[in-house]
C-alpha cells in the first residue's frame, strides 16, 4: 500500500496511547520519534514534521488534561494533524461540456494519466475524446493512439504535423461532438521559457475549463517547486500525482501540494489502466490507519469491470449456463482490479485481520494457474467441463500445455462444480423451489469449501 510504513507507525502509536495506563514523557517521546522518522522517510518537509511533533508534545504534557480525555485528544490530534498535512479534498466538478489541458515535465506520466482519466469518465457516462498536442516527444502520438485503442476511446492526433495550433484547427468541428476533451501537451526537462510560451499559446486558443499539472510522486519535496512555478506561470487548477504505488517519497509530493494550495484531484496507484483514484485526504488517512475505504473499492470495481460482459455472465447464470468460460471471465475481472493485498486494505476491518502476505500471494498464483489451464482447453472442454472427468488424459494434456499440475486442474473443476451447484440453488431459491430443509442442507454442503 502507498506509504505503508507511515501507516504502520501511526497505527502502532495510536495503539500504544490507547493501551497505556499513564501517558508519560517516555511514552510520548518514543511515539513522536517514530512518527518523525516515518514522516521524514516519506520525504515530508522537516519544518512540518517538527511543527507536528511540538503540537503532540504540548498536548501530552498539558497537566490540566487528565486520563482518558488526554488519550482521546492525543489520538484525535495525530489524526487531524496528518489530515491537515495532506490538505483539503479537491473535487474536480466538470460542467456538461468540459475540456481539461494536462501540463507537466518529461516523464511525469501525462499521456498514461490522460488515458486512465478517459476510461474513468467514460465508465461514468461521459462521451470522451483525447486530443494529442505533444509534438515534441517523438513517441507521444503513438503512445496516445495505442492507449486510446486499449480503452476504446477516440484519439485525435496528427503524427506529421508539428504545429499544435494547426492540429486543433483541423479537429475543431469533430471535437464538438464530445462532452469531455482531454488534452495532451508537450513537456520539457524543466519549466523553461519555450514551454511557458507554448502552453500559454495553447491556453489562449483552447480556453480549457481546467489546467491540471501531472507530477510523479517520486519527485518528493521538489513537487513544491514544480507546483509553485506552474501556478505562477500558468495558474493551474489542481494536480494529479502519478506513481503513488512505487515510492516511499509520496508524502513529500502530497504535503508540497498542500503548502502551495494546489488541490490534488487524483492519484495514480498502479500500472494498470484503471488504477487511478480520486484523492480524499480523510479516506486516505483511514486507509493508512487500517480503517479501510469501501467507496474507493467500489470505484475500483466500477473502473475495472466490463459492464456488458458482467451482465452477460449474470444472464447465463440465471439460465443455469455457467461454464468455465464464464469462470475465466470472472477471474479476468478480478485480475484487473489489482493485487489482493491492495483490495483487502480498502475493506474496513480486514487490515487489522493481518492476512498473511504469503497466503494472498498463494491465492493470486492459484488464480493465474487456473487462467492458464482454461486457456489451454478446447472450446468443447470449456463449454462442457464434465468430459474432463470422464477422459482424464485430457487433464494431463491441459496440465502439460499450461505449465500447471493435474492436481490444480482437478481443484479448478471441483470449485467450478460447487459454484455451478450454488448458482442452480440460487435460481431455485429465486423461483421458490427450495424450502428451509434444503437451505440447511445447502449450508452444510458448502460451509468452508468454496475457496475462490
Amino acid at each position: 500500500m502507498v506509504l505503508e510504513k507511515l501507516g504502520s507507525t501511526l497505527k502502532e502509536g495510536i495503539k500504544k496511547i490507547s493501551n497505556a495506563i499513564f501517558v508519560d514523557k517516555k511514552l510520548i517521546d518514543g511515539i513522536v520519534k517514530d512518527i518523525q522518522k516515518s514522516l521524514i522517510e516519506a520525504d515530508v518537509n522537516i519544518e512540518l514534521v517538527l511543527a507536528l511533533s511540538q503540537k503532540i508534545k504540548k498536548l501530552a504534557y498539558d497537566e490540566t488534561i487528565k486520563g482518558i480525555d488526554k488519550k482521546e485528544q492525543l489520538i484525535k490530534l495525530i489524526h487531524d494533524e496528518i489530515s491537515l498535512l495532506l490538505g483539503k479534498k479537491g473535487e474536480l466538478k466538470l460542467p456538461k461540456q468540459a475540456s481539461i489541458m494536462f501540463l507537466g515535465l518529461y516523464g511525469a506520466g501525462k499521456t498514461t494519466t490522460i488515458a486512465k482519466l478517459g476510461l474513468y469518465y467514460a465508465k461514468r457516462g461521459r462521451k470522451v475524446a483525447l486530443l494529442g498536442l505533444d509534438t515534441q516527444r517523438p513517441a507521444a502520438m503513438d503512445q496516445l493512439e495505442q492507449l486510446s485503442e486499449k480503452i476504446k476511446l477516440p484519439a485525435f492526433i496528427d503524427k506529421k504535423e508539428k504545429d499544435p495550433i494547426k492540429i486543433i484547427n483541423n479537429y475543431e468541428k469533430e471535437l464538438k461532438k464530445y462532452d469531455l476533451i482531454l488534452i495532451d501537451t508537450a513537456g520539457r526537462d524543466g519549466l523553461n521559457k519555450d514551454l511557458i510560451k507554448e502552453i500559454e499559446k495553447l491556453n489562449k486558443k483552447l480556453k480549457p475549463d481546467f489546467r491540471i499539472l501531472v507530477m510523479p510522486a517520486d519527485v518528493g519535496q521538489t513537487a513544491k517547486t514544480q507546483a509553485e512555478e506552474f501556478q505562477k506561470a500558468l495558474s493551474i487548477d489542481g494536480v494529479i500525482i502519478t506513481r503513488m504505488d512505487g515510492t516511499s517519497k509520496a508524502g513529500g509530493a502530497l504535503t508540497a501540494c498542500t503548502e502551495t494550495n494546489a488541490p490534488v484531484f487524483f492519484i495514480g496507484v498502479g500500472e494498470q489502466i484503471h488504477e487511478i483514484e480520486t484523492f480524499d485526504p480523510e479516506k486516505f488517512i483511514q486507509r493508512l490507519l487500517g480503517m479501510g475505504d469501501l467507496a474507493t473499492l467500489l470505484e475500483h470495481v466500477k473502473s475495472a469491470t466490463d459492464e456488458k460482459q458482467q451482465q452477460r455472465i449474470e444472464d447465463r447464470m440465471k439460465e443455469g449456463k455457467f461454464t468455465l468460460l464464464d469462470l475465466y471471465s470472472q477471474l479476468e475481472q478480478m485480475n484487473k482490479m489489482g493485487s489482493m493485498d491492495k483490495l483487502i486494505g480498502m475493506i474496513p476491518g480486514m487490515s487489522a485481520a493481518k492476512v498473511p502476505k504469503n497466503l494472498l500471494e498463494k491465492q493470486e498464483s492459484k488464480m493465474k494457474h487456473w487462467k492458464s489451464s482454461i486457456s489451454s482447453m478446447t472450446e468443447e472442454e470449456i463449454e462442457n467441463p464434465e468430459i474432463l472427468e470422464k477422459q482424464t488424459s485430457r487433464i494431463q494434456r491441459i496440465a502439460k500445455g499450461s505449465g500447471t499440475t493435474t492436481t490444480e486442474i482437478r481443484e479448478l473443476l471441483k470449485q467450478y462444480k460447487m459454484l455451478k451447484e450454488m448458482m442452480g440453488m440460487q435460481s431455485g431459491l429465486a423461483e421458490g423451489k427450495i424450502d428451509q430443509k434444503m437451505m440447511q442442507k445447502m449450508a452444510r454442503k458448502f460451509r468452508g469449501k468454496v475457496k475462490v
